[in-house]
């Protein structure tokens, strides 16, 4: 599980639940139009905990979503320019929680300072991906958190004029799971894994671009540079960034190498920077570390490969 799973659970000793909302002015959508497919019981209702002073990041408290049954995509338009460039969100939190602010809401502050649109989504947890540690991981039944990534990516599409993006610049972002669901969208677009519902189920759901910040779960097991089987990187995965520190020691740096190699050995454009320090779920909280100047990285990339331009 996340360092930050662990850094909530000891917080939420003394943390009230309370329902998260996204700021004023911006309103959660629901992706589905009834029932979710594939939805699973849940002993307790949604709610939210913050880690409050006891388990601070960078300073700052974070965030939690657990128990979500009714995934939401919230819409965050840019800031002035807009490139016409969309980046649908995906928080880590070890598919049993969202981490929403650290590796949510934060990420679409900056990507709409960059005039860039920015679609969280909040998708189904826990146990809707793979979880567990590298060698002894466990998989739903069904995959949840992907179908929710399809929906979102296939509705935001379908709606792009709307809301004023371009069809064909769509990218992905996730950091820790949220990185293995940038992997498994990007590899897995080709067939669609719930029952077609309506005239936005017949969009393409590949994204475009796709950044996978710290991922996890890549590795096919603790031994070996082996990708993960289910993730089948093909010529048509997209161009991808990747992002890790080697002193993760969470998700292991392993889980970025294979799958560039995978990458690269398949002909995609990929870029990978990997920085000695910075540990894992730093999201785009500043340190002194040099690893938290990443955005800026992914602004050159995103430029590099056209989908904004200086």
């Amino acid at each position: 599980m996340l360092a930050v799973c662990l850094a909530f659970t000891a917080a939420s000793v003394c943390s009230q639940k309370f329902q998260w909302q996204p700021s004023l002015g911006h309103t959660q959508v629901p992706i589905w139009p009834g029932k979710p497919p594939d939805s699973q019981p849940i002993k307790e209702p949604e709610f939210a905990l913050s880690s409050g002073t006891s388990s601070l990041i960078a300073g700052k408290p974070a965030t939690e979503v657990d128990n979500v049954t009714k995934p939401t995509m919230t819409i965050y338009s840019p800031v002035g320019k807009n490139t016409g460039a969309a980046v649908v969100v995906f928080p880590g939190g070890g598919f049993y929680v969202l981490a929403i602010d650290l590796e949510g809401t934060e990420a679409c502050d900056w990507l709409t300072s960059k005039g860039i649109t920015c679609v969280l989504l909040k998708y189904r947890v826990p146990n809707s991906g793979p979880h567990g540690d590298a060698g002894h991981q466990k998989y739903p039944k069904t995959p949840m958190a992907l179908e929710d990534a399809q929906r979102t990516m296939r509705l935001i599409r379908s709606h792009a004029a709307e809301y004023h993006i371009d069809p064909q610049k769509i990218g992905v972002l996730g950091f820790s799971a949220g990185g293995y669901l940038v992997a498994d969208i990007s590899t897995n677009f080709d067939k669609r894994v719930y029952p077609l519902l309506d005239d936005a189920d017949k969009v393409s759901c590949r994204p475009d671009f796709a950044v996978a910040v710290y991922p996890g779960h890549l590795q096919a097991s603790s031994r070996g540079l082996n990708l993960n089987p289910n993730i089948p990187v093909a010529h048509n995965t997209p161009p991808t960034f990747l992002l890790q520190a080697e002193d993760d020691h969470v998700d292991s740096v392993n889980d970025s190498l294979v799958y560039y190699i995978a990458l690269k050995n398949a002909g995609v454009p990929v870029e990978m920077h990997l920085y000695a320090n910075g540990g894992h779920a730093f999201g785009l909280r500043r340190t002194n570390m040099p690893i938290t100047d990443w955005p800026r990285l992914v602004e050159a990339w995103l430029t590099s490969i056209k989908m904004i331009s200086d």
